[in-house]
């Protein structure tokens, strides 16, 4: 197992990301992880390693970079809940900041970055994306449906809004198979918004599969953060192997 740390080249600057590859020649599969909002951290590297022990090759680019280096906000009191509001006062600009313009464009270098590597084998990739991570990822697919075989959408937020851009607005784009795994009781994904969703997947044609992982909260995944849950983490995983795996036909 290789991790390092890379310079993606994009329209506006570099992004630097993390590059895990497994051990042999290949050809690999490419799978992109969408960072939550906390940012390129040893977490999201044990993440990628996860990925890319199954046989494929990852990478996590910091979608914030724009606003400089990871990391950009300190993290240390990331297990602390009441410290979470003055995180995301820092973090909420560099959110907004990720528009859907600027999602496309920045997957199009994330993509063929990736398709430059040693290893990696030809055709679309998959994304698995976290909290914004996965609404982006969502994003992603909607502006590369030639690029993009699978997205995997984890405890994502706002999905649906009111918005007139809003990401589920979009899904007539998408051509690969999609899988949501919602957090319980998420304020930022509420039953109601989930419905909305699967109705517009639905109309859409879209396959997909969309599931609420019972009593899990909000960022269950992230095991340095209280919202971490061990279970719903391991049906995750299990979730996004099945998808990655039947996609690639492994």
């Amino acid at each position: 197992m290789q991790t390092t740390t890379v310079d993606v080249p994009t329209g506006d600057g570099v992004a630097d990301a993390l590059l895990a590859r497994p051990d042999g020649d290949g050809p690999f599969p490419a799978v992109l992880i969408f960072m939550d909002a906390f940012g390129l951290r040893p977490r999201m590297a044990e993440m990628a390693e996860t990925i890319a022990a199954r046989g494929y090759v990852v990478l996590v680019p910091n979608l914030f970079h724009r606003f400089g280096r990871a990391p950009l906000v300190d993290l240390s009191g990331l297990h602390d809940e009441n410290r979470r509001g003055e995180l995301f006062e820092k973090i909420s600009p560099m959110i907004g900041a990720l528009t859907p313009d600027v999602i496309a464009r920045d997957t199009t270098a994330y993509l063929d970055f990736l398709a430059a590597q040693p290893g990696v084998a030809p055709g679309p990739a998959a994304v698995t994306g976290y909290c914004m991570g996965g609404t982006n990822a969502l994003r992603a697919a909607e502006a590369h449906p030639d690029r993009i075989a699978a997205v995997a959408a984890f405890h994502a937020g706002r999905v649906v809004t009111d918005a007139p851009d809003s990401p589920h607005l979009g899904v007539g784009a998408v051509t690969g198979e999609l899988y949501f795994g919602h957090a319980d009781q998420d304020p930022s994904m509420t039953a109601e918004q989930i419905a909305t969703l699967e109705k517009a997947l639905d109309a859409a044609g879209v396959t997909y599969r969309s599931e609420v992982y019972a009593g899990a909260r909000h960022g269950y995944t992230q095991a340095d953060t209280p919202m971490y849950d061990e279970a719903a983490t391991e049906r995750h995983w299990a979730a996004l192997f099945d998808l990655l795996d039947r996609t690639f036909r492994r």
